[in-house]
């Protein structure tokens, strides 16, 4: 990757599904950005995408985009048992990469993943766009301030009511289903960003009849003995807000969790608590844009990772997913 410093980023997006869409609209946002090529594995597919979102290069399969020496980072917006392989494959080809969230489906994967970009001074990020939106950005400095006084208690859950398809996506064990990678990992990274790594997790689900999680439950226990309390279900449609409380004030987080639509700064008990702050949602597009930003922004300062979501919490998210999983029974056909 060459001329980053005085030219537009160059993005190949692999990928055509909903995710891919939303990052291709919102990347217009960004000024000093470009989507150059995309990649499917259909010529269809990629014909179809290229000429909605008016990208001059498609490719019938992902290997030919990541070796395009046209494109400077590599998006990857598959489904969750691919984001290691092709991440994997972009890196190795000198390419730059934002990996979708989950991460990886394991944090096996992930340390080989954060290994590779290591070994290959290569730029890395998972994609967990909830990070740059402006009011968590807002939230992070109220954090930083001390403004909570000492944080006790976390809890944050996201509920969404999934169309009922037992061949589908959601509910496949093959694609990396259930409630836990497509939705429990915002509840699990948010309490990670206020908290850091639990020191013990204890995790409870109830399955589908295709042996994924159709809902999860999660108490998570840090070394000062603070707490999380987090949920994701793909049953039921539920506020998927967010509490964080400490010994001065609490921020109250409106649903969805993933892109809050107003955050408030209370200061005071029940049942005379008094909002000192709150912060709305005035974001244009989808959001996903303050993320491609920030890929760029590092590219251009010259670093490997971000630092508002670093590689080794990446990993610890992962970490602490793989024990989750391994509390509910939740093994997937793929895993090695």
């Amino acid at each position: 990757m060459t001329g980053v410093a005085d030219q537009r980023i160059r993005w190949g997006i692999l990928g055509t599904g909903e995710i891919a869409s939303k990052f291709a609209t919102d990347l217009a946002r960004v000024s000093d950005a470009e989507t150059c090529a995309v990649g499917s594995r259909s010529r269809e597919a990629a014909d179809a995408f290229a000429e909605r979102f008016g990208i001059p290069v498609r490719y019938a399969n992902y290997r030919a985009l990541v070796e395009d020496p046209a494109v400077d980072v590599v998006y990857v917006a598959l489904p969750h048992p691919w984001h290691h392989e092709w991440a994997l494959a972009a890196l190795e080809s000198g390419k730059a990469v934002l990996c979708e969230k989950p991460f990886t489906v394991t944090a096996s994967e992930a340390r080989e993943l954060v290994a590779a970009a290591r070994r290959q001074h290569r730029f890395l990020m998972e994609a967990m766009w909830t990070r740059f939106l402006p009011n968590m950005v807002w939230v992070r400095g109220i954090l930083a301030a001390g403004a909570l006084g000492v944080i006790r208690t976390v809890h944050a859950e996201l509920g969404q009511r999934m169309r009922h398809d037992p061949a589908g996506r959601m509910f496949a064990p093959e694609l990396g289903g259930g409630a836990l990678l497509d939705l429990g990992v915002y509840p699990v990274s948010f309490a990670s960003g206020v908290l850091g790594t639990p020191q013990a997790v204890t995790a409870t689900a109830t399955a589908t009849e295709t042996s994924v999680d159709a809902q999860c439950s999660v108490i998570l226990r840090y070394a000062n003995g603070a707490q999380a309390v987090l949920h994701a279900t793909l049953e039921v449609d539920t506020p998927s807000s967010a509490v964080v409380a400490g010994s001065e004030g609490r921020l109250e987080l409106s649903g969805p969790l993933f892109d809050p639509s107003s955050v408030r700064l209370v200061h005071g008990a029940n049942p005379h608590a008094e909002v000192v702050e709150e912060i709305r949602r005035s974001d244009p597009g989808h959001g996903w844009h303050h993320e491609a930003a920030e890929v760029g922004r590092c590219l251009r300062a010259g670093l490997l990772e971000s630092p508002t979501m670093p590689l080794d919490e990446s990993v610890a998210i992962m970490e602490t997913l793989d024990e989750i999983r391994r509390q509910i029974g939740l093994r997937y056909p793929f895993e090695r």
